[in-house]
Order: C-alpha cells, then structure tokens, then sequence
C-alpha cells in the first residue's frame, strides 16, 4: 500500500505561501488590498503596483509592520508605475527582475471605472445617443480600456520570463506546490446584461468582457510554457471604486451604507469574523479563492464568479 500522508491535505500544508513571490497591480486598495492581504499573511513576498507614491508608501509599511508584529514570515515591496503603459509593463518587470529571482504568481488585478453615466428620460432615440453617445467622453473608453485590458496584455508577457524562473528555482523541496500562474481580475459585469450592475458604464462593461475572454485564450496560448492562467469576476464588494473615497491609509475601505441598488440577500460572515460592514462580500471571501487558485494545479483557463448570486437575479450571459 502507497504511504500515507493526510498532512499534504492540511490547510497549513496547503495555504504555506513561504518562498512564493507574487505580483499584485492595484494592490494598495480595494480588492488588490484583499488579495495582498492574504498573501502577505500567509507567507509571500508581495509586490504591490499601484499609480498612488503615499498610499503604496503607507501601505507598505502599515502591513510589513503588522507582519512583523504578528512574527508572519510574509512582506510587501511598493513599486509604483502606470500599468496602462506597454514602456511601463517592461520597466516594472526589470524591477522587479532586480529584486526578487522569479515571480511566482501576476495578479493583473489594477482596474478603473470612471465617469458619471445617467440613463436616458425616455423612450426616445435621441435621447438615447444623448446619454450615450453625447455625454461620454472618447477619452473615458480609450483609458478604462488600457488599464482594464490592454494592461494585462502587457503585463502578463513582460513578466513572462520571471514566470518561468519560478519553475527553476521554486520548484525545489516545498515551492513545487505552486505552479506558476497569471490571475486576472474581471468582474461580473463582463457577463451582465444589466447595465445597473457596473452603473451603467459600458466602458467598463466592455473591458471586463474583454479580460475575460483573454483569461481563457492565453490559458491556452501559453500551455506550452506550463503557465496557467485564471481569473476572479468579483460582484459586489465596498472598494474605492464601488465606494469613492472611502479607502484609508491601509488602503481599506468602509462604508456605514447598509443598502446597494443591487444587493441580493444572502448569509454575511460576522463582522467580528472579517465579514463586510454593511453588503457585499469581505475580504476572507477574496482570501480563501485567491489561496484555492493559488494552490490548485488542475484549474485552468477558468473566471471563478464571487458575487453572492447576484447574477441569479439579474440578467446575463454568466
């Protein structure tokens, strides 16, 4: 009979992220700060990306100074850069490239929702074109595109050859746990057909929809590298973008609202537990699906839906 060994399957031996290194855009807030959180804490080097020099630079050190407090083995390194930029997705790689020998995991995670989009007043055609054509700016489409989804382009192929020097040096003793790996941050909204749900942005719409499909099609454009490529559509969750303004210094965002236009009931984690203040999901629901991804070596090509059914009661594609 094979050995046996039941601690393989223990969530210590599962979730032990000492030695990984991952790369996280947009992870000085929001759900990015989610999903640093929870690798930091279990282990990981962590570079966060993000446009903001003070929140990354607060940030870095708030979450390295709990680290150390609390004896994690985990700790943050701050880059800032503008992930929009092809020049940019070459120079953050380099950077990266002279800090850390390879990169375990790239979470283009870093994504804009911007302008204010009111429906039209009635059944008219004109005013139709009014709300959305007239009043949204070419400008709006072109940059929610390049953060959305052109960046992750970019990105995933400049950090390519870091990706692969993980299988060369990670694959050691207890790193061949982790194979290498791309996650992209989509949203419910690349599958909505109800405008409501990303407040009526169809730049946003269409580049959630966009990433989404790139999820699937470079999982298999870059099997022969052996580099899996996966994706998180989170639905609703209190971030600066669902709630501007609402981030702090650790780049974690409140908000005392107890109510969403499309909140659907459903069982909350304790607050006391880390579940959210008010609606929406919390950070241990981005936790545990980013350390499942993470761990699991047999999904691929997959954008795992986090949005506590909110899909079921509005209209989609999904």
């Amino acid at each position: 009979m094979a050995e046996l060994n039941i601690k393989q399957a223990h969530s210590s031996s599962l979730h032990d992220l000492r030695g990984v290194v991952a790369v996280v855009t947009g992870g000085a807030s929001g759900i990015g700060n989610m999903i640093t959180t929870a690798l930091l804490s279990n282990g990981a080097t962590v570079f966060i990306i993000d446009q903001n020099e003070s929140l990354v630079q607060s940030v870095t050190k708030i979450y390295n100074e709990a680290a150390q407090t609390a004896n994690l083995p985990g700790r943050l390194i701050g880059l800032v850069g503008d992930i929009s930029k092809k020049s940019e997705a070459k120079r953050l790689a380099d950077e990266v490239g002279k800090q850390a020998p390879y990169v375990t995991v790239l979470f283009n995670n870093a994504g804009i929702l911007e302008g204010t989009f009111v429906p039209p007043t009635s059944g008219k055609a004109a005013d139709f074109v009014e709300a959305y054509f007239d009043k949204v700016p070419e400008e709006t489409f072109d940059r929610t595109l390049r953060v959305n989804a052109f960046g992750p382009y970019w990105l995933t192929f400049a950090f390519l050859p870091l990706l692969e020097k993980w299988k060369e040096h990670g694959f050691g003793d207890e790193g061949r746990k982790f194979p290498p790996q791309v996650i992209m941050t989509s949203s419910m909204n690349g599958w909505t057909k109800d405008s409501n749900t990303a407040g009526r942005s169809y730049p946003y719409i269409f580049s959630k929809a966009a990433i989404g499909q790139a999820t699937s099609t470079l999982a298999r454009e870059l099997l022969p590298l052996g580099v899996r490529v996966n994706g998180i559509a989170p639905g609703l969750f209190v971030s600066g973008m669902s709630v501007p303004g609402s981030a702090d210094a650790s780049g974690q965002s409140f908000s005392k609202n107890n109510d969403h236009p499309f909140a659907v009931p459903t069982p909350q984690l304790p607050e006391e537990l880390g579940g959210p203040s008010n609606v929406g999901g919390s950070r241990r629901d981005v936790a545990s699906l980013v350390l499942f991804l993470l761990s699991n070596w047999y999904v691929n090509g997959e954008t795992v839906l986090i949005d506590g059914g909110t899909l079921l009661v509005h209209a989609s594609s999904y």
